[in-house]
This record gives structure tokens, C-alpha cells and sequence, in this order.
């Protein structure tokens, strides 16, 4: 019975994962693509960028050290 609710745990932690990792890479993506339409961004709006991009590229690693597949 312990067992069982351990499974249940990591999966329903590994959908959460899923779902913070695409919204991250949404957002990591808007990001982007608001510094290349600005002619000069702001020191804050760079920041703002390294600070999403590694949000998400923490977020994929434990997805890839939890050996979790993305399905769209």
C-alpha cells in the first residue's frame, strides 16, 4: 500500500513538472522575442530573460534526470 501511493505521488509530481515546463518555455519564448523586436532593451528586460531561461533550463534538467517524456 506504501508503495502504490509512492507512484501515485511521483506521477502527479511529474505532471506538475510537465506543466511548469511549458508554461517556462512560453514564457522563455515571449521573452525572446520581445528583445528582438526592441531596438534597445533595457539592463531590467535582459535580466528578466536570464532569469526565465534558467528557470527553464533547471526545469528541464530534472525533467531529463526524471527520465519524464513531454507528449503534446
Amino acid at each position: 500500500m506504501l508503495f502504490r501511493r509512492k507512484g501515485w505521488l511521483r506521477n502527479q509530481y511529474d505532471q506538475s513538472l510537465v506543466e511548469k515546463l511549458v508554461v517556462m518555455k512560453d514564457e522563455w519564448s515571449r521573452q525572446k522575442q520581445l528583445i528582438e523586436r526592441s531596438v534597445e532593451p533595457s539592463p531590467e528586460v535582459l535580466f528578466e530573460l536570464k532569469l526565465v531561461e534558467a528557470k527553464y533550463l533547471f526545469l528541464l534538467r530534472e525533467a531529463k534526470n526524471r527520465s519524464i517524456r513531454i507528449r503534446r
